[in-house]
Order: C-alpha cells, then sequence, then structure tokens
C-alpha cells in the first residue's frame, strides 16, 4: 500500500519548506501559498500586473546560492509576516504582503546575499501567480523508496528535503512514481495526473540542514540510473484534501 508520508510547501521560492499536516488543492493549482513569493534578481524585469513565466535563473535559488539554507524562515499566511532567523536567531522580519515588510526583507538579503544578486534583491508577489521551475501550476511528487534506492549508490544518507517536493509518499518500488507520467492517480479522494519526470540541477547538492555543497546528486542520478530524474510534477485534475496517512492508488 502506498501512503502520503509527508507534505511541505515552499511560500518563498529558494527558502525554507514548511511541512503541513494536510493541504486543499484545486484543479489547476499547486499547493496552497507554495512558491507564491520569489527573491528576484536586481536585474528581472518581472511586471507583477502581467506575471509570465520566467526560469529560475532569474531569481535566488540554491543551484547558485546555497547561503540560503543556512537561513530558517517561516511565513505566516494569517498576518502576512515572514521571519528570517540564522543560528536561531530572528535577523529580520516583515509583512510581506506589504511593501513596507517587503522593503524590509529586501533590505536584509541585499546585505546577506553579498554581492551574488545581480543587482539588489526584490521580493515579488503576483496575486494569482506561482513562482514554479515550470510554466505551469503543478504539485511534485517523490517515492521515498526512490529516495533509499539513491542512498544505496550515494551510500550514505541523502536528506528528501534536498528535492524540494510537495508530497512524499512511502510504499511500494523505488522509481514508481515515473509510472504516472501520462497517467492518472489518487491521493485520497484527490484525482492528479503525471506530467513530467524532473530534471534535477545542482540544488539538489546542497545540504539543507548546513548549507554546503556536500553531495552531486545530478552525476550520481547519472552514474547509477543513467538519468537525472527525481519524482514527477502532477497537474490537479480534481481538488480535495490530502493528508498525511492518505492512501495513494494509481489507476
Amino acid at each position: 500500500m502506498l501512503t502520503l508520508a509527508q507534505i511541505y510547501r515552499y511560500p518563498v521560492k529558494g527558502l525554507t519548506p514548511e511541512p503541513l499536516a494536510s493541504a486543499d488543492l484545486s484543479p489547476g493549482h499547486g499547493l496552497p501559498q507554495d512558491r507564491r513569493f520569489a527573491l528576484a534578481h536586481g536585474s528581472t524585469n518581472f511586471d507583477v500586473s502581467a506575471p509570465t513565466w520566467m526560469p529560475k535563473t532569474k531569481f535566488l535559488m540554491l543551484m547558485r546560492n546555497e547561503r540560503l539554507a543556512r537561513l530558517r524562515t517561516k511565513f505566516d499566511e494569517a498576518s502576512g509576516i515572514l521571519t528570517i532567523q540564522r543560528d536561531g536567531k530572528t535577523v529580520a522580519s516583515g509583512n510581506i504582503t506589504s511593501q513596507t515588510g517587503r522593503t524590509i526583507i529586501d533590505e536584509f538579503f541585499a546585505a546577506y546575499m553579498d554581492g551574488e544578486a545581480l543587482g539588489a534583491p526584490k521580493l515579488l508577489e503576483a496575486p494569482g501567480h506561482m513562482f514554479s521551475d515550470v510554466a505551469r501550476k503543478v504539485v511534485s511528487v517523490i517515492g521515498l523508496a526512490s529516495v533509499r534506492d539513491l542512498e544505496r549508490v550515494v551510500r550514505g544518507p541523502v536528506d528528501p528535503r534536498r528535492f524540494r517536493a510537495n508530497l512524499y509518499f512511502e510504499g511500494g518500488a523505488a522509481w514508481q512514481e515515473f509510472d504516472w507520467v501520462g497517467r492518472e492517480f489518487r491521493i485520497g479522494d484527490v484525482r492528479l495526473r503525471g506530467v513530467k519526470r524532473i530534471e534535477r540541477c545542482a540544488a539538489t547538492n546542497v545540504n539543507p540542514e548546513t548549507g554546503e555543497r556536500d553531495l552531486n546528486i545530478p552525476l550520481t542520478l547519472q552514474r547509477g540510473f543513467q538519468h537525472v530524474d527525481t519524482g514527477i510534477y502532477a497537474d490537479v485534475l480534481e481538488g480535495g484534501t490530502v493528508a498525511i496517512g492518505d492512501e495513494i492508488a494509481a489507476s
């Protein structure tokens, strides 16, 4: 039996994953609050009044900015406050649904990134827009059996959070989720369809606890499995609530 084991959202692209016990999914959308905000390079021209998809290189992200993983962030959707901690101490806090709060966060990252950003970073939000790595609103799904198979090749632990997925499931065979591309599957009462496998980049090399690049995940995948993929993107076809422990069934 396959069961949903972990649920994560990422309110700000590239920053701390936030675990959830359950999430409400709607057709054609990702997880609520997932990738709602992003830290753009100062050189990025993004029109918040007419948002369009842009590649992740236009934003601060772990593929190039591993120092982001040394921070711990928490977003309170009720108040709009993003709290940033470093080494257990709060170093910045602001209501990022307001311009004043975003300015506080922008100023923090301008100093913290120490020249890594192309121009002064700017925190962006565009109502209804999702700063996804792909040009559609999706959820990402990974089988923990696949992560364990990768650990066999690495010969050591691999934190599943390296892959920054939304939904992790337990049970079944390694890489089973690849079979769901182009097929429908259910998590509880929610119906989804696999869209594509997720090609992995250097972001997965970053240890989510330490912020160090201590593994080469894409190279290990290529050498061990002749591909660089882990997990899949999926469209939500029929909405509802997913919760840890829900059974997963493929059609």
